[in-house]
């Protein structure tokens, strides 16, 4: 101890890769401590979700369809309570677990690359809730698609555990669908994209986005596509838009500093309107 005591102190605050190993088994132990708490409150939840989550399978029912959720063998209905319990223990838990991330990786990070951090889980865990509260408006018009696909005197019986997959999958892909535009923000404020060149590719930006919603949808309920598809393009409009007064005023910056030394550093494309303009 009196050893431990008097070894100096790393000036840089590095290290050791063992250092390193027991700092990243403390915070997987403190993430895991937090979902296993929220367990709890998951648990209290699931029948409240789960009955969200299939009233569009009930709603069919209530219309006169022959409409069902089965379990299809005796150990499934737990089987899916504790698979929704550990889903909302995730989302419950996700403040603590992206701390965590976060705590592991600050300490190599400049003051700069901290705040952008900051802002990114900021921004991005509200448009991943949101972008999960979007897929599950959407639902209700896929279950009713594809029970439409069905002759109406058929039995439609919908397996418990496969709708729930079905049903998590699609909330975590438009939920996941919202956060990339904030992910170009971040990109931006790198200095790996330019602004003008997200706003440039709009036209496959939005290819991109439109394959992404009649992927995560039927290709045949075009109202769900495009109720999917049109926040997203909205979100990236936006994200250009951030990006490019980044890039202005980082511009202006970068000028005014080169300025002092007698540099001219103008913008990319300003140099070649001005022999334009020359000419």
């Amino acid at each position: 101890m009196a050893e431990r005591a008097r070894r100096p102190r790393n000036p840089e605050g590095r290290m050791s890769l063992g250092e390193h190993l027991v700092e990243l088994r403390k915070r997987l132990m403190i993430s895991a401590a937090a979902i296993v708490v929220a367990l709890v409150a998951g648990w209290l939840l699931s029948d409240w979700v789960w009955e969200m989550l299939r009233r569009p399978v009930l709603d069919l029912a209530e219309l006169g369809r022959d409409a069902q959720i089965s379990y299809a063998d005796i150990s499934s209905g737990f089987d899916t309570k504790v698979q929704i319990s550990l889903f909302i223990a995730v989302i419950i838990a996700s403040p603590v677990w992206l701390y965590q991330i976060w705590a592991f990786l600050a300490p190599g990070l400049t003051r700069r690359e901290k705040f952008m951090g900051v802002g990114f889980l900021a921004v991005a865990v509200p448009l991943f809730l949101g972008g999960a509260v979007a897929g599950w408006f959407v639902l209700p018009n896929i279950v009713r698609l594809m029970a439409s696909f069905q002759p109406t005197e058929d039995t439609f019986n919908l397996n418990a555990r496969s709708y729930l997959d079905f049903a998590i999958k699609l909330l975590l892909a438009v939920g996941v669908g919202f956060v990339m535009p904030v992910l170009l923000v971040m990109l931006n404020f790198v200095g790996v994209l330019r602004g003008m060149s997200i706003l440039k590719s709009w036209r496959v930006a939005i290819l991109i986005i439109v394959l992404f919603a009649a992927i995560t949808t039927p290709a045949a309920d075009l109202m769900s596509m495009f109720l999917l598809a049109a926040p997203i393009v909205v979100l990236y409009f936006g994200a250009a838009g951030i990006a490019i007064l980044h890039d202005r005023r980082a511009d202006k910056r970068r000028a005014a500093e080169l300025a002092e030394y007698g540099i001219d550093d103008a913008p990319a494309g300003s140099g070649g309107d001005r022999v334009q303009g020359a000419q």
